[in-house]
């Protein structure tokens, strides 16, 4: 793999971010693509473009206002406040749609840029019960773009068996752990790095940090 091409869907927040640094050991070449749906936290796209100039990695970023206008929720609107959902039913920062259209754009982009892998941070382990973070939805998507484009995409998925603490172990092992904390917005009240430590974003990030941190010390 490393003679081709691929593009990583770069959102600027951790999964993303160790994809990139995979994406980068295994592929001669690699760009990424963020997409601005209307988050309401402007930063996530600024914490993509700042780490994606630092790596000389050429960024792309598209528009993808119509989804801000199709489905409301709690990381589009300020009014609606973030809640994790309670097992019965999806938690209200799922975005319908969302890997489905930003995968397709994607495959897009990489046919015009001849890329032939395209590379996202979904993972089934770790997922908040998301559908479309489904390793059956990605290979369902994979066979579509193909017959869509008439082309031979693979979608890499580096991050789908692995948990948090997983997830920060491999950013260990590719010598990046302290700038993806530093550096990256995963955070659904839009603060950067370690966050702010309620939402259940940083919960599952910072639970899977301690976790590695303590294996790591009891090695």
């Amino acid at each position: 793999m490393e003679n081709e091409k691929a593009i990583v869907v770069f959102s600027g927040g951790q999964d993303s971010t160790t994809c990139l640094f995979w994406a980068k050991e295994q592929f001669k070449a690699v760009e990424t693509v963020t997409f601005d749906y209307g988050q309401k936290h402007k930063l996530e796209i600024e914490c993509a473009k700042e780490i994606a100039e630092d790596l000389g990695v050429k960024h792309h970023i598209l528009d993808m206002s119509l989804l801000h206008q199709l489905a409301p929720n709690a990381l589009t609107r300020e009014a609606i406040e973030v809640v994790d959902g309670d097992g019965t039913e999806l938690p209200n920062t799922f975005v319908p749609g969302r890997n489905l259209l930003f995968l397709s754009f994607a495959g897009v982009l990489a046919k015009q840029v001849g890329a032939k892998h395209l590379v996202t941070g979904v993972s089934e382990t770790d997922f908040s019960g998301y559908p479309d973070c489904r390793d059956s939805f990605i290979k369902s998507l994979n066979v579509t773009l193909n017959l869509a484009m008439d082309e031979e995409f693979i979608i890499n998925t580096p991050l789908m068996r692995l948990d948090k603490r997983e997830v920060w172990a491999l950013s260990d092992e590719l010598g990046v752990m302290n700038l993806i904390r530093e550096k990256t917005l995963t955070c659904y009240n839009g603060i950067k790095a370690d966050g702010c430590g309620e939402c259940p974003a940083c919960k599952l990030r910072n639970n899977g940090l301690e976790q590695y941190l303590r294996n790591k010390g009891e090695e």
